[in-house]
């Protein structure tokens, strides 16, 4: 049995992992789910990039987390690098799917394009508590195009306003890019959300250095549309950080 602990992206929480770590449950392995501070339904969205790290710390030490492949989609990947540098000892590996891996003194908004980092910000500034509300029209065209309407209407229902300043707060990361910690790098090849030369594969997954990379199809959002594939990737990305 394997200690999984999955980490949700931007405009997710924890309870989106629903179908994949059913999955990964059925397979013998357990599974946690964290949701990160300022995200999920009624969150209060005044919180940084600390808070969100916090959140997935306290969750490994609350319940006494060892040995644990720790994986974190999208936004998660800024959040499990940091993670790690504060609970080395309690990793077994490190999953990033379709994730950042963030330059040393960059925030995110450095790692995405500046049309998208435009409407970033103008969402911010629009909103009342400096937050990002994703439209749905880009939710369907970058981000789940492999899904139909109804698919992509009720997993959209599912979202939450995104908290801005995690985005644009920098990292030192020193200390995450001196370890040891095996690593693994899963991208879905369609994902539409960071494409050409910004695309996930191989710009973020080559900053990991040594790590095994673990490929499937679908789009930045197989969470929703293909959650038995995704859980079925895990395992590989896992592979012999797996206990059966």
């Amino acid at each position: 049995m394997t200690t999984f602990v999955l980490v949700h992206g931007s405009w997710h929480d924890g309870a989106a992992w629903g179908a994949v770590a059913g999955e990964l449950v059925k397979a013998g392995h357990t599974v946690h789910t964290p949701t990160l501070a300022g995200h999920g339904k009624g969150a209060d969205k005044a919180v940084d990039h600390d808070a969100c790290v916090r959140s997935v710390v306290d969750h490994l030490t609350a319940h006494d987390l060892d040995e644990v492949v720790l994986l974190g989609h999208s936004f998660g990947g800024s959040v499990i690098a940091r993670v790690a540098e504060e609970v080395p000892g309690r990793l077994e590996r490190l999953i990033f799917w379709n994730a950042f891996v963030p330059e040393r003194g960059n925030c995110l908004l450095d790692e995405v394009p500046p049309d998208l980092r435009a409407v970033f910000r103008e969402l911010a500034a629009a909103s009342p508590d400096n937050s990002i509300t994703m439209p749905f029209g880009l939710w369907w065209e970058s981000f789940i195009q492999d899904a139909d309407h109804d698919l992509a209407a009720s997993a959209y229902a599912s979202l939450s306003p995104e908290p801005f300043q995690p985005l644009i707060d920098r990292f030192d990361l020193r200390r995450f890019y001196g370890l040891t910690i095996p690593k693994s790098y899963l991208n879905a090849t369609e994902d539409l959300v960071l494409r050409g030369e910004w695309a996930w594969h191989p710009r973020m997954s080559n900053r990991l250095g040594i790590y095994r990379l673990v490929e499937m199809p679908g789009s930045h959002e197989v969470i929703f549309t293909n959650p038995g594939l995704l859980a079925a990737k895990i395992l590989e990305a896992a592979h012999d950080s797996v206990v059966v």
